[in-house]
């Protein structure tokens, strides 16, 4: 069957298609600059707040391939991804109104976890829509168009708090146990402008019916459940994961070590349990169902994915060191106070607000310079570069005493942000069948995942052990793990499988 090349779409199609993510980067931008100040605000110690934000990755491990594989599977009124930005819109809003009147911290971790599972049930199909709705040539477009508004959204959201303060002299600053109004209707309005973006792609925006997206990929559009597929042998990396999880278990629990390491434990003894129930399904032929199909695609993913899935680690284990200590570095290192009820802990907090939303406007502004490296230097070393730009910025913090010049170092962190946002994607996207474009986009999701795991339970061991509880190392740490993910863009191959 001959592939029918998909028609090029306007710039202003490509617009309404893309102005959606700027709604969930809004609500995704109030939840990292500001999710930390309010558990610390509610009584959480400095070492409690990476296991607290562990609800946001693993909710994202769950959902994001769960969604891929349903949305591959959808078609009604809506189309395939829209009903998903649709009904993820609604109850992301819902969540953002209620997480700054949390009354306690543990119905704000609640609150968290809600959130992001909606978050990424809205989120995960704009990935995918990318690839079904634009030809190779206008893909990199349709992501570059994606980080700028995921920088636009942000810069707006990070600084709302300091801009309500600041601007409309709206409290910053509440009785202990209290979330400040300046953050409360912060989080009302990004409520409202993600719904209102959201819906506006809903609304403007057409979708491919499966018959056509078949015949883009020159093949049947049944010819997914004919496939056979290959038996997989989940026993060896089934045994593995399984004795080293209960290793640790054990370890942790017999010398009384950090609550943290047992999520490392489990997550191995999960991924056991996974492979098993796949393993015993293959094995009595009950493989035509999603579970099974999942668990079969993240074993036999494109060779890239699995290069890109390092590069992916690295980058995104810097990432969450960042959204989860800077709040308490900048705090503590350049504001000198550890009370988050003083007005100084509380200046702090909005300047990192700024300092966020600083560099997710320089990232806007990259998202226009890194096509012209791309073509200037290639693409894999255009991404390096840019990782080590956001190395470098990391550790600067260390050396940069007074906090006005904090901002100097968000111009390389936008220049990371905006080409992890684009690059892994765009050197992904033209491997995958239409067919299955949401399911790998959700799997490619677990190398974002995995790490922030990671990170959240060795972090804080690393800095109460290592560091004498200065969360300032975490950023250190953060720019050494993305220099490893700039030489781990050397291995991949771009070869279109």
């Amino acid at each position: 069957m001959n592939n029918i090349e998909r028609p090029n779409l306007s710039f202003w199609q490509i617009w309404n298609m893309c102005l959606g993510f700027m709604g969930i980067q809004f609500g995704f931008a109030l939840q990292n600059a500001n999710v930390s100040r309010i558990f610390q605000t509610l009584g959480a110690n400095i070492d409690d707040i990476p296991i607290l934000w562990v609800a946001a990755p693993l909710t994202g491990l769950i959902v994001q391939p769960i969604i891929g594989y349903m949305s591959d599977k959808t078609w009604g009124r809506l189309g395939r991804r829209r009903p998903y930005f649709f009904y993820g819109a609604i109850v992301t809003t819902a969540a953002l109104f209620v997480m700054p009147n949390s009354p306690t911290l543990w119905v704000a971790a609640g609150m968290l976890w809600i959130m992001d599972a909606s978050i990424n049930v809205t989120m995960e199909p704009f990935r995918a829509l990318v690839g079904d709705n634009l030809p190779n040539k206008q893909r990199a477009l349709g992501y570059s168009l994606q980080s700028f508004f995921i920088g636009v959204g942000a810069v707006v959201a990070s600084s709302l708090p300091w801009v309500l303060a600041n601007w409309f002299d709206v409290s910053n600053t509440a009785s202990a146990g209290v979330i400040p109004e300046s953050v409360q209707y912060a989080f009302y309005i990004g409520g409202v402008f993600l719904l209102v973006c959201v819906m506006w792609t809903v609304f403007t925006t057409k979708e491919y019916s499966p018959e056509e997206l078949a015949a883009f990929d020159g093949e049947s559009a049944q010819s997914e459940t004919e496939e056979t597929k290959t038996a997989i042998n989940f026993t060896r990396t089934m045994t593995i994961s399984g004795a080293v999880g209960v290793a640790i278990i054990a370890i942790v629990t017999g010398m009384s070590l950090e609550k943290e390491l047992y999520l490392l434990g489990a997550g191995l003894v999960a991924f056991a349990l996974l492979q098993g129930i796949a393993l015993w399904q293959q094995s009595n032929q009950h493989t035509k169902n999603g579970f099974y199909a999942v668990v079969y695609d993240v074993f036999t993913m494109p060779s890239a994915m699995r290069q890109l899935a390092w590069v992916q680690f690295f980058s995104w284990f810097s990432l969450f060191a960042m959204w989860i200590y800077t709040t308490a570095a900048v705090t503590s290192y350049h504001y000198d106070t550890l009370d988050v009820t003083s007005k100084a802990y509380n200046d702090g907090a909005d300047w990192v607000g700024v300092l966020f939303a600083a560099y997710n406007g320089f990232a806007a502004l990259a998202a226009l310079i890194i096509p012209v490296m791309v073509k200037r230097f290639g693409i894999r070393i255009a991404h390096a570069v840019n990782l080590v730009l956001g190395a470098a910025a990391l550790v600067s913090f260390l050396f940069i005493k007074d906090p006005s010049w904090l901002m100097l170092p968000m111009v390389g962190i936008g220049f990371a942000w905006a080409s992890i946002l684009s690059l892994p994607y765009a050197m992904l996207s033209s491997t995958l069948p239409s067919k299955k474009m949401g399911v790998y986009m959700g799997i490619f999701n677990f190398f974002i995942v995995i790490p922030q795991l990671l990170a959240a339970s060795i972090l804080g061991l690393i800095l109460k052990y290592g560091f004498d509880n200065q969360p300032i190392f975490a950023l250190v740490i953060g720019g050494i793990s993305f220099v490893l993910g700039a030489i781990a863009v050397s291995r991949v191959k771009l070869v279109k499988e």
